[in-house]
């Protein structure tokens, strides 16, 4: 068994501390990762502190690895040893269900095993995430990552990233189409440099106009405060399509009255109150209000040679392991541009 040192939060209570495990043996389509930065996600402190409701002490979070391969399995075919690897959300999946088999294993019909506080179908253990110096992990859920990119701004593709990307293309946006974008954080960046990248026309909406500057530099066109009535009037009924990447209550209200007729306005954020909705603004132009999660393996990948081709990647402020508590605070006081990488050298 490979053996494991990381950081693990062992109740909703305590700080984040180091913890040494053991993961299981790799199968023979499996690779060993030596994990060299790990990207922060706010979903990390949701389930460190139990805030979903659903976690399993002791967890050692993170989702957005990437490392050098160590260990190949015999039946590997993509990776060999001294490869960059990168790994994400998804870690398995029932592979028989039609998700599945379309390339969508994150919507598997009988649950994804994620990264982290899952069941791993191997064994029945449960999954420890990148917080940590290693990782094992089928072939199927790791991808290549282009070596023009720098590896810690690679991190948060494998979340933020893909997380965005996936919406922007399922609804075909690209030139000719105007674009909003809502809220600027480690999700809301990532919109802005897609579909900027993609050719829309992009308008950013902020509760704070002091991210103006970083926002046209990220690839707005427009920004517009949604506290005003009137800034936001002038833009009724004029967008192909809106990304909400708002984690923080909000109005929906304000941005479907925003929406051409057939236009969608895509949710990726999670308030943690419901939202209320008007459906005046549905009914009365066709429009829709859709929700996305990640992508599967294959946009997944896809996305990542995207980023190779086109250069882009996450901005990130890199830490060492043992400011993850400091880092936490932080992020809850959205004092981050855009997304903390923990540099995994530091665990040692």
């Amino acid at each position: 068994m490979p053996a494991s040192k990381g950081y693990a939060a062992l109740d909703a209570h305590s700080p984040l501390a180091p913890f040494n495990f053991d993961r299981r043996d790799p199968g023979a389509q499996e690779i060993t990762v030596e994990i060299l930065y790990c990207g922060v996600c706010h979903s990390d402190l949701h389930q460190a502190r139990n805030e979903w409701g659903a976690s399993r002490f002791p967890i050692v979070p993170g989702h957005e690895i990437v490392g050098r391969v160590t260990a190949t399995g015999s039946d590997v075919k993509r990776f060999k040893v001294g490869d960059i690897a990168a790994v994400g959300v998804i870690v398995d999946s029932c592979r028989e269900c039609a998700p599945c088999k379309r390339g969508e294993e994150h919507y598997c019909e009988q649950g994804p095993v994620e990264t982290y506080n899952s069941p791993d179908r191997v064994d029945g253990s449960i999954t420890r995430g990148g917080y940590s110096n290693n990782y094992v992990v089928d072939e199927r859920f790791a991808h290549t990552v282009p070596a023009n990119l720098d590896m810690a701004g690679v991190a948060p593709l494998l979340c933020a990233g893909i997380t965005t990307y996936s919406p922007l293309r399922h609804w075909k946006v690209g030139p000719g189409m105007k674009v909003g974008i809502v809220g600027l954080g480690g999700l809301g960046h990532m919109a802005l440099k897609f579909a900027h990248s993609f050719g829309a026309h992009v308008v950013l909406f902020t509760t704070n106009l002091r991210k103006k500057e970083d926002a046209l530099r990220l690839g707005a066109d427009e920004v517009v405060l949604s506290k005003d009535p009137e800034a936001m009037k002038a833009h009724t009924k004029s967008f192909d399509f809106i990304l909400d990447c708002a984690a923080a209550p909000h109005s929906l209200d304000i941005y479907t009255a925003l929406l051409k007729q057939d236009a969608t306005m895509t949710l990726v954020g999670l308030p943690d109150v419901p939202p209320t909705l008007n459906l005046f603004n549905l009914v009365g132009r066709r429009a829709s209000i859709a929700g996305s999660m990640i992508g599967g393996m294959p946009e997944t990948q896809e996305m990542l040679d995207y980023c190779g081709a086109h250069n882009i990647v996450s901005d990130v402020e890199v830490i060492p392991i043992q400011k993850i508590n400091e880092a936490y605070e932080r992020m809850l006081k959205q004092d981050v541009k855009y997304r903390f990488v923990i540099d995994m050298s530091t665990l040692k």
